[in-house]
């Protein structure tokens, strides 16, 4: 019996944020929209394709976004280009602390949600 992977990782975005998640996510981000179960249809939120992986966008009160450290890491491949584009959308950045062997910036979406880029560095 073991762990075979991750299937989805979920955030949340407050009641009445629906459409300005799904800009983020659709057009920032250029992430696919997928179709939810009925049966979850109507609780709100949408999914998100992330490669062969999915992120759930629920609905959620009363949650301090911006004071917690949990995030997902997005791995790209041009990690300027994406500065890039976040900072052409107004998306503050911040730094991360550095890691051997990766480059990486973080960024908070409209709701507080944290957010990583993290590029894997050539092996010289």
């Amino acid at each position: 019996m073991t762990i075979q992977g991750i299937h989805h990782v979920q955030i949340t975005v407050p009641p009445g944020a629906e459409e300005v998640a799904r800009h983020f996510y659709g057009e920032v981000l250029g992430l696919v929209e997928i179709a939810k179960p009925a049966p979850l249809a109507a609780r709100g939120g949408f999914w998100l394709a992330v490669g062969d992986r999915q992120v759930h966008v629920g609905i959620e009160s009363g949650v301090d976004r911006a004071a917690t450290k949990a995030h997902i890491a997005y791995q790209v491949d041009d990690l300027a280009a994406w500065r890039e584009r976040l900072t052409q959308a107004g998306i503050a950045i911040t730094e991360s602390v550095p890691i051997s062997g990766f480059s990486r910036l973080e960024c908070r979406d409209p709701f507080g949600n944290r957010i990583e880029f993290i590029q894997p560095l050539p092996v010289a």
